[in-house]
């Protein structure tokens, strides 16, 4: 049996925050999307919770399934960009509200292009 296993199901993990973050808020750390448990300053250890569901402020409408993308404030938006967070497990109306969504977890690498 392995000995130098970490974490057995990897749900949680404590990253070195690249900016400051607030219990609750989105996270996007490399590959990892999850959400703040606790405070943390830019450079300090921020636990990630990384599946699950929250109920985060989202802009703009959402249809269940449909996947939310962070904005440039660590905010959540319906609008697609090159941040894909998660995805959203309920539909919404127009306009900045809470919804409920669950984080990816992790972001699997994108494969080189053989060209």
């Amino acid at each position: 049996m392995a000995k130098n296993q970490k974490y057995p199901e990897n749900k949680h993990i404590a990253l070195t925050a690249d900016k400051d973050y607030k219990s609750g808020q989105p996270v996007a750390i490399g590959a990892y999307r999850g959400v703040a448990l606790i405070d943390a300053a830019e450079g300090d250890r921020v636990t990630v919770w990384l599946d699950g569901a929250w109920e985060i402020d989202v802009a703009g409408a959402l249809t269940e399934g449909q996947v939310v993308y962070l904005t440039g404030s660590n905010g959540l938006t319906a609008t697609a960009n090159a941040n894909a967070w998660g995805v959203s497990n309920q539909a919404k109306a127009t306009g900045t509200g809470p919804a409920e969504v669950a984080p990816f977890g992790m972001i699997p690498p994108t494969p080189a292009s053989a060209g």
